[in-house]
């Protein structure tokens, strides 16, 4: 379809941008119209504009999905490659161990100190008398009449404790109810039980009193 140019009438062609008489800008109609003024030309059926965007949807659509294909073989290749490292043997780093040296500690002599126990005290070598007002037990070593005498009695005491017996004395059985009347008696320990007195006969019989026994004392 012939078109005139506004200015000078000259002939011009759909899609001319310029008047090739008078050199006037020709009004350039958009791509749509343009692309319809082909189709038109070309073909006598033209089935409207909306067949444009949908063609460049379409055109859009198929380069996407090109795209997709190539980028998803391109990364299948790469994750199927394989890496092959240098699998040598690790450098070997050389240690050096210092030998500890230790310095002899001196032993310092301790000095034991002896521990002496105390002397157990010696026994009495002197004649006790019986306590005044205290009842017991004791050994009864001799009885001697008190006609013979008191010193016949110390005498047979002081025996006694050269023999190795203790707390030996002399007493006068008429001073005690328990005892009978009439004699000096040679006695050996002063004891609270029968049992401790009778404990000390075997003692009193290995010095030489096999006859001694055990008699209360009672004032």
């Amino acid at each position: 379809m012939q078109q005139e140019c506004p200015r000078c009438g000259a002939a011009v062609e759909p899609l001319q941008e310029y008047c090739v008489d008078c050199g006037l800008r020709l009004h350039t109609p958009g791509v749509v119209p343009a692309l319809a003024s082909g189709w038109r030309r070309r073909m006598p059926w033209y089935p409207g504009d909306w067949v444009w965007p949908s063609l460049l949807a379409l055109v859009v659509a198929v380069l996407s999905a090109a795209g997709a294909i190539v980028w998803t073989r391109d990364a299948r290749s790469a994750s199927s490659e394989t890496i092959v490292g240098d699998t040598g043997p690790l450098p070997t780093v050389a240690t050096t161990t210092m030998a500890e040296t230790t310095t002899p500690r001196r032993t310092v002599p301790t000095q034991t100190t002896a521990t002496t126990a105390p002397p157990r005290p010696q026994p009495r070598r002197s004649l006790i008398e019986w306590p005044r007002g205290q009842n017991g037990w004791t050994l009864v070593l001799a009885s001697l009449p008190t006609s013979a005498g008191r010193p016949q009695a110390v005498a047979k005491a002081r025996e006694a404790l050269r023999s190795g017996l203790a707390e030996v004395g002399v007493l006068d059985s008429s001073r005690y109810a328990s005892l009978h009347p009439g004699y000096y008696v040679v006695f050996s320990g002063v004891y609270s039980s029968l049992g401790e007195a009778q404990d000390a006969v075997s003692k009193a019989a290995s010095a030489g009193y096999q006859n001694a026994y055990a008699r209360r004392v009672t004032s």
